[in-house]
C-alpha cells in the first residue's frame, strides 16, 4: 500500500484532505491575434491546480513583465463543468500529455509535480510520459541578441556625429558689394557643423541699420562645391541638389582665413575665426598661422576744397549781420557782363556753424566775423575780405567779445584802408609798413592794459644788462627780466610784440617793447 508523502500514512479511500492537499499541473493554451504582423498566434503558460478536499480547480498564469497582457487569475477557484450534462471535472479526469477544455479555452496539459504524480500512481491511474512545454515564438524573439552591423572605418556618420556633436566652427567674413551700384560691404558669420558637413550663414545686424531683423542668410545644408556638369535640375531654383548633381561638396579645409569663397552666388572673404576654430585647424590641418585680417574702413584722407567753378574766384558779396535776431543775410552787387545774376543771395536766416550736431546746433555770433574770417554758409565759403566803420567801432565798444588777434585784423586793415596822415603827405615821406603794424599794435597794448608798470622801471632794469646802450639785451636775460618783473609774456598780443621786436635770434629790441607800457 502506497503512503501519504505529507502525512507519512497509506492514502485510504474517502478520507478527508486539508487545505494543503492540492495537486498542480503545468499547461498552457494557445491564442490567436489576427491583429498583429509580427506574431500570428501567442503560447501561454499556465498553472492548473486541483484542490482535493472539495474537488474545486483554478487557473493561474504567472505574471510576466512587460507583456501587456492581463495575467494572474485567469479562472478563480470552482468546481469546473467538464460536459453539457452538469458533471465536473475530478482528479481521476487528469493526466499528463491531454486536452481539458474550460470555457471554451483548451489547455494542454504536459506535466504536473512530485507529489501529485505519487498521488495519482497510488489510486491506480497510470500516468502519461511528460511532454515540453511549449514556447511562444515571439517571446523567444525577442530574446535574441541583436544584430550588429559593422561600417567601413572610413566613413562612418555614427562615429562622426558621436565624435564631433556639438562642434562647429565659427569663421567671420564679409560680402563686399560696393562696386555695384547702391552696394555696399556687409558682415556675416559662417558656421560649419563638424558632426554632419552643414554650413550655416547668419547675417550681422547693427543697431539702426534700417534692414529687417531676418537673422539667417542660409539655413543649415550641405553646400556644393563643383556641380556635374550639364546637369539637368528642372526647375534648379525649387529642388534640392542631390549627390548625383555634385562632384565635390564644402569641406572644412575649404574655410581659410584669407580665403575668399563663393555660396549661392556671392563671393564671401573670410577676415577671422574664434579660438577653438584656430586650435581645430593646428590639431587637424597643422595650420598654426591663421591670421587675422583688418577689414575696417579706413576713414579717406581730407580733400582740400576748392571753388570748382573759377568763374567763382572773383564775386563778392556783403555779409550784413543784424545783432537783434543774430541773423545774417547776404547781397551779391550785380557786375555787368559777368553772366552772373546778382542781387539777394541769402535771405535773413540763422546760419549753423559746420561740424555742430543736429541736435545742439551752434549758430554764428558776432565774434565770428573779422578780416581773414572763412564763413562757411550752406556748404559754400566765404572769406571775410573788408568791413565798415561801424563795425570796427562795434568791436573797440565790445573788445571782450572778441581775441585781440581779430581786433588787431580790422584795425590794421582800416588804418591801411585810410592811408597815411595828412602831415605825412605833406612831406611826401613813405611809411615802412612793419613800422605802421608795430604802432598800431603798440597801440593796441596801451589801451587794454589797466594797471600798466611804470615804464621807467622797466627801461632801467633793461639798461642794467644792456653795457653799451644799443637798444637791445640777449633773449635769454630779456625773458629773465619780464619774470622778475611779472609782465604779461604770455598774452596773445605781447608775444606779438615780442616777435616784432625779435632782431635775429639772439637779440631783442627792448625800447620798442617798453613803449606799449606807457599810459
Amino acid at each position: 500500500m502506497a503512503s501519504n508523502p505529507v502525512h507519512g500514512l497509506p492514502f485510504l479511500p474517502g478520507m478527508s484532505f486539508k487545505d494543503s492537499t492540492v495537486l498542480k499541473f503545468d499547461a498552457y493554451f494557445q491564442e490567436d491575434v489576427p491583429m498583429s504582423t509580427e506574431e500570428h498566434y501567442r503560447i501561454r503558460q499556465v498553472k492548473i491546480y486541483y484542490y482535493l478536499e472539495d474537488d474545486s480547480m483554478s487557473v493561474i498564469e504567472p505574471v510576466v513583465e512587460n507583456s501587456g497582457i492581463p495575467q494572474g487569475k485567469l479562472i478563480k477557484r470552482q468546481r469546473l463543468a467538464k460536459n453539457d450534462r452538469g458533471d465536473h471535472y475530478h482528479w481521476k479526469d487528469l493526466n499528463r500529455g491531454i486536452d481539458i477544455t474550460i470555457y471554451g479555452k483548451t489547455f494542454r496539459v504536459v506535466d504536473c509535480d512530485r507529489f501529485t504524480q505519487v498521488f495519482l500512481e497510488s489510486q491506480g491511474i497510470e500516468l502519461n510520459p511528460p511532454e515540453k512545454m511549449a514556447l511562444d515564438p515571439y517571446t523567444e524573439l525577442r530574446k535574441q541578441p541583436l544584430r550588429k552591423y559593422v561600417t567601413p572605418s572610413d566613413f562612418d556618420q555614427l562615429k562622426q556625429f558621436l565624435t564631433f556633436d556639438k562642434q562647429v566652427l565659427r569663421f567671420y567674413a564679409i560680402w563686399d558689394d560696393t562696386d555695384s551700384m547702391f552696394g555696399e560691404c556687409r558682415t556675416y558669420i559662417i558656421h560649419y557643423y563638424l558632426m554632419d558637413d552643414t554650413v550655416e550663414i547668419r547675417e550681422v545686424h547693427e543697431r539702426n541699420n534700417g534692414r529687417d531683423p531676418f537673422p539667417l542668410l542660409m539655413n543649415r545644408q550641405r553646400v556644393p562645391k563643383v556641380l556635374v556638369k550639364n546637369a539637368k535640375n528642372f526647375p534648379q531654383c525649387v529642388l534640392e541638389i542631390s549627390d548625383q548633381e555634385v562632384l565635390e561638396w564644402y569641406t572644412a579645409k575649404d574655410f581659410l582665413v584669407g580665403k575668399s569663397l563663393t555660396i549661392l552666388g556671392r563671393t564671401f572673404f573670410i577676415y577671422d575665426c574664434d579660438p577653438f576654430t584656430r586650435q581645430y585647424y593646428k590639431e587637424k590641418f597643422g595650420i598654426s598661422d591663421l591670421p587675422r585680417i583688418d577689414v575696417s574702413k579706413k576713414e579717406p584722407a581730407p580733400v582740400k576744397q576748392e571753388s570748382p567753378i573759377p568763374e567763382d574766384k572773383d564775386r563778392r558779396f556783403v555779409f550784413s549781420y543784424f545783432l537783434a535776431t543774430d541773423m545774417i543775410s547776404i547781397f551779391e552787387p550785380p557786375v555787368r557782363n559777368s553772366g552772373i545774376i546778382g542781387g539777394k543771395y541769402l535771405g535773413r536766416t540763422k546760419v549753423i556753424k559746420p561740424y555742430s550736431s543736429v541736435e545742439n546746433p551752434v549758430y554764428y555770433s558776432p565774434s565770428d566775423f573779422f578780416i581773414g574770417a572763412v564763413i562757411e554758409v550752406f556748404g559754400h565759403r566765404f572769406v571775410i575780405l573788408d568791413t565798415d566803420d561801424y563795425v570796427l567801432k562795434y568791436m573797440e565798444s565790445n573788445a571782450a567779445q572778441y581775441s585781440p588777434e581779430a581786433l588787431l585784423s580790422v584795425q590794421n586793415h582800416v588804418r591801411k584802408r585810410e592811408g597815411p596822415a595828412p602831415e605825412l603827405e605833406n612831406k611826401q615821406t613813405e611809411v615802412d609798413p612793419g613800422v605802421q603794424e608795430l604802432e598800431v599794435l603798440i597801440d593796441t597794448i596801451q589801451k587794454q592794459l589797466k594797471d600798466p608798470p611804470c615804464k621807467d622801471n622797466i627801461r632801467e632794469a633793461f639798461q642794467i644788462y644792456d653795457k653799451e646802450a644799443s637798444g637791445y639785451v640777449d633773449k635769454e636775460m630779456f625773458f629773465k627780466v619780464c619774470d622778475s618783473l611779472n609782465l604779461p609774456v604770455d598774452d596773445s598780443l605781447i608775444k606779438e610784440l615780442i616777435r616784432m621786436c625779435s632782431h635775429g635770434e639772439d637779440k631783442i629790441d627792448y625800447y620798442n617793447f617798453v613803449r606799449a607800457f606807457s599810459n
